[in-house]
């Protein structure tokens, strides 16, 4: 198939990805236009190899952990090759869900242009114009040149900065479009949202009150400080010392959201409870999450294909 969305993931993020899926299908009166395919990082060798190894971060050497909650985002530079470099992809991270039809973005007109995405939102769009890849709209004969694990090798060669990559600076401008923000809505639902990007890792709706395992930024441009006072708690007393436990999401009907897709996963049998179950045993998802599901309501019914009209 020559369209497709490729979701990328690792261990901790897995039922999250499986939502992101099902979600994309159920949500698009054209899903039989596209494929959905899971990019997942156990499938990748390279990764792991590098396992304890130090590369570069926006400048600071740090210690690459698979076990990390986004380790999965080099992943992020592999669709044009997974699609030989033919047709159009959409690459989100695991924490993405649809709303509305994605068939709409992956069919648009990209007026010539190789990459669409957003700006990042905060000080990295509007001081670093970090662009947002973590939802991007690929045409893939564009992209020759990108090589997730050439990339990702030169990190501990530090020959490349993890930051300039994610950010595509490390492309041609001229190249990147821009599509509207309402297909990487950054916590935000509202009825213009198409992508619900759960980005805040600290108030993803499935992770509520279990403990803190991603690691922060360690360079603040504003306050310089601060990256300072975080870089010696790391070497002082580990990686996730002192960052507490997630919190609840401030918006409950995202929270809703959530859960009513979860509840039609395990209706459908694409999560059984006995994964969710171990996932929640694993500090993977919230440890009540069956007590949620059992006071979500059901969600408005998946929008249906249009009919077709008789010869």
């Amino acid at each position: 198939m020559d369209h497709c969305v490729f979701i990328h993931t690792n261990h901790k993020q897995i039922v999250g990805a499986l939502v992101a899926k099902y979600a994309l299908k159920r949500n698009s009166p054209n899903a039989d236009k596209f494929d959905v395919q899971i990019i997942d990082t156990a499938d990748y060798p390279w990764l792991h190899e590098h396992e304890g190894k130090m590369y570069l971060r926006d400048g600071v050497e740090r210690v690459w952990l698979n076990d990390d909650l986004q380790s999965f985002t080099p992943l992020r530079f592999m669709p044009p090759k997974l699609m030989n470099f033919q047709g159009r992809a959409i690459v989100i991270d695991p924490d993405i869900f649809a709303v509305g039809d994605v068939w709409e973005l992956l069919s648009r007109d990209m007026q010539g242009k190789a990459i669409m995405c957003r700006m990042r939102s905060g000080p990295k769009g509007y001081i670093d114009k970090c662009l947002a890849s973590s939802v991007m709209l690929l045409d893939c004969e564009k992209l020759p040149h990108w090589d997730a694990e050439q990339g990702f090798r030169e990190m501990f060669a530090f020959q490349r900065d993890y930051q300039p990559w994610i950010c595509l600076k490390l492309e041609d401008r001229e190249t990147i479009g821009f599509f509207e923000d309402h297909w990487n809505d950054f916590d935000k639902l509202t009825t213009r949202t198409k992508l619900l990007h759960n980005t805040r890792r600290k108030t993803q709706p499935w992770k509520t009150g279990l403990p803190t395992d991603w690691r922060p930024a360690e360079r603040f441009r504003l306050f310089p400080p601060v990256a300072w006072v975080m870089r010696a708690r790391r070497k002082l007393f580990g990686e996730y010392a002192f960052l507490g436990n997630y919190k609840a999401h401030p918006d409950q009907n995202q929270e809703m959201f959530f859960f009513g897709l979860l509840k039609e996963c395990l209706e459908k049998g694409v999560i059984t409870e006995e994964m969710l179950r171990d996932e929640m045993s694993s500090n993977h998802v919230r440890h009540d999450a069956l007590e949620v599901l059992d006071r979500t309501p059901q969600l408005a019914p998946a929008p249906k294909p249009p009919m077709e009209l008789p010869a």
